[in-house]
């Protein structure tokens, strides 16, 4: 007879790394509760020092504030998670909501074809933009740079010093500004069907997945067959639509229109986004993190209003969380490539 002797089992390093990897998308995850806590945690000290800080306008005020910068950031998220950026929804914003608004003023259009309107036209701005970066291959840095400049020189042309006013508006349309539903605002309701559309389309399309690849490795996307070019160009129509919408809902919340309308905004929109947990870098982050971001800056904003500080502060605790969410997406990229060098290795010793 011949006895065979079991080797003793020692842990697959594979699993291993699966098990490091799985901790990681874990603390992705609960970036986003993580903000949510962040949210609830300003108004309970604003509270304590403002109890009318949760008053019903209080409420609808951070709901509202929150829901245009949280529509943008949604674009947005679907361009940086590809490795790009979008510069020009701000004066996307301004020229869309101009433009429905001059319309208006001349009966041209009916309320809805106010929405399609701005639409189109944040589309063909972002298609303009994704032509650019794709089939030149220009840094999308560049390019919606360049289209900021060129939107507002074209707007401040067309607006030539005048002013959409509130006469001007139907008072159908801006009512979705204003009105509310069990005081929830409308705008707000609108916005969070938008965020949960495109988070569920994020998470279960095989065609938004791919949006992820390209951003952790444009040549693996490519060579793996995905078709990067088209899917970078639809984020950027998207982003642009989303602008466009945006700007029909500008005017409807604020009832009037310069030349100066949405300027800035695509900074405090890229701030919410990286804030939400969106890498700068691409290829990680959720639209549902990039809307938290959005509520948390209005919160924290209209917080120091309560609160009686100085709006200054708004800026630098802002610019302080961007420093933040960047340093930890930073420091959480090199922990997983150390981890997924250190599983390569232990499989080459196997």
């Amino acid at each position: 007879m011949t006895s065979t002797t079991t080797a003793p089992k020692t842990p697959v390093p594979a699993l291993a790394g699966a098990t490091s990897t799985g901790r990681l998308d874990a603390l992705l995850r609960a970036r986003e509760i993580g903000i949510a806590l962040a949210i609830v945690v300003v108004i309970a000290i604003t509270t304590l020092k403002n109890s009318h800080f949760l008053d019903a306008d209080s409420v609808q005020q951070i709901l509202n504030g929150g829901a245009l910068i949280g529509l943008m950031a949604v674009g947005e998220t679907l361009v940086i998670v590809t490795r790009n950026v979008d510069l020009s929804i701000g004066s996307t914003l301004g020229l869309s909501a101009y433009v429905v608004g001059d319309l208006f003023a001349h009966n041209a259009i009916d309320v809805w074809m106010g929405f399609v309107v701005a639409i189109v036209i944040g589309a063909v701005i972002g298609l303009i933009n994704g032509l650019v970066t794709v089939l030149f291959r220009v840094p999308s840095l560049v390019v919606t740079l360049a289209m900021l400049y060129v939107i507002r020189g074209v707007d401040g042309i067309i607006v030539n010093g005048r002013q959409i006013g509130a006469s001007d508006v139907p008072g159908s349309f801006t009512a979705i500004g204003y009105k509310t539903v069990l005081g929830i605002p409308w705008l707000f309701i609108l916005v969070a069907v938008v965020v949960i559309i495109a988070g569920y389309a994020m998470r279960t399309f095989r065609s938004s997945r791919e949006l992820y690849a390209i951003g952790s490795s444009p040549q693996a996307a490519m060579l793996a067959g995905i078709p990067a070019a088209r899917r970078v160009m639809t984020a950027f129509v998207i982003s642009g639509a989303l602008a466009g919408l945006a700007g029909a809902l500008f005017l409807a919340q604020y009832a009037q229109v310069n030349n100066n309308s949405g300027l800035g905004y695509e900074l405090t929109v890229i701030a919410a986004v990286v804030v939400g947990g969106v890498a700068i870098f691409g290829g990680s982050g959720t639209v549902f993190g990039a809307a938290l971001g959005a509520l948390l800056l209005n919160t924290i904003n209209l917080a120091l209003v309560a609160a009686r500080i100085s709006a200054s502060w708004n800026q630098a605790i802002a610019g302080a969380l961007l420093l933040a969410a960047i340093a930890f997406d930073r420091w959480l990229s090199l922990r997983v490539t150390r981890k997924l060098r250190n599983t390569e290795g232990a499989h080459r010793d196997i």
